[in-house]
């Protein structure tokens, strides 16, 4: 993990926290960017584990922690955490980020939907698009939301069909059902929002079989790079996108909120790149 050359007592402290946090590219794209714009701050990864979120929540209270970045499992629990939580967040009913304001105050945020969309934009136009989300968890969420934003038509899927027709009606989306339903659904866009295929996961959340060519399907998951549904949907003619992108967009956009600054996303990209592949940016 990259760092500041020097830690002094002005040095302003962030980071994640997550369970587990072994996989995480977080700490290698914010010193990265931190270095670039010249920001005094480390950013360090926190395994918080769920029945501990509230310890590590009033620690960060106690240390002064700057930003946290917040990632699975803890998206929905932190927001009862914290002092506020912006309207977005509170919609999209999950937290990704929270930023101590200057009242000392701790204020969470969602940064997902629009990693996730200007992710997607990179490669379709989503306005009209016929997309479907995978998972109904506070990642989900934040897609679903992004994707109705973008003027896209949304489909929830997940393996308890219960759960995505809740996420569905609460957001607005056109559809829900199971995730077997995936093989009778069209769509140009798939987004996989569940874990399924991280680390050392070599499965898919659907049936290669309902991979539609010409599609564009996305993979929220991004160690590893090309998951198994990524390489299914590539062999099925689809055009595969891994994770990367919506990493690095959401983080700019959480360097922006705590800083008011524009995040160098070619550097954010490098620092990804070079994280994984087990070195550090010069």
């Amino acid at each position: 993990m990259s760092a500041p050359a020097a830690i002094t007592p002005s040095t302003a402290l962030c980071g994640i926290v997550l369970h587990p946090a072994s996989h995480t590219r977080s700490p290698a794209m914010h010193n990265a960017a931190f270095r670039a714009l010249g920001i005094d701050a480390v950013y360090l990864a926190f395994d918080v584990a769920p029945e501990r979120l509230g310890d590590a929540i009033a620690g960060a209270r106690a240390l002064g922690v700057r930003q946290l970045a917040v990632s699975l499992p803890h998206k929905r629990a932190v927001m009862s955490q914290l002092d506020a939580v912006d309207d977005v967040a509170r919609r999209i009913g999950a937290v990704n980020t929270v930023t101590r304001q200057p009242d000392g105050s701790l204020r969470g945020a969602n940064t997902d939907w629009l990693g996730a969309v200007r992710a997607l934009e990179r490669e379709a136009k989503l306005d009209g698009a016929r997309a479907v989300v995978l998972g109904a968890g506070g990642a989900a969420r934040g897609v679903v939301h992004g994707l109705l934003e973008r003027g896209a038509r949304v489909t929830v899927l997940n393996r308890s069909p219960e759960r995505a027709r809740a996420l569905a009606d609460e957001l607005g989306a056109d559809a829900a059902g199971p995730l077997t339903a995936l093989a009778g659904t069209s769509y140009d866009v798939l987004v996989n929002a569940t874990s399924v295929g991280l680390g050392a996961d070599d499965a898919s959340p659907v049936d290669a079989a309902a991979l539609r060519p010409g599609s564009l399907v996305m993979d929220t998951v991004y160690e590893p790079e090309r998951t198994r549904l990524l390489r299914d949907a590539e062999a099925r003619g689809a055009r595969p996108l891994g994770g990367k992108w919506m990493l690095v967009h959401q983080a700019a956009e959480q360097i922006r909120l705590w800083t008011g600054r524009e995040a160098p996303v070619e550097i954010l990209s490098e620092a990804f790149d070079a994280a994984s592949a087990g070195r550090e940016l010069p």
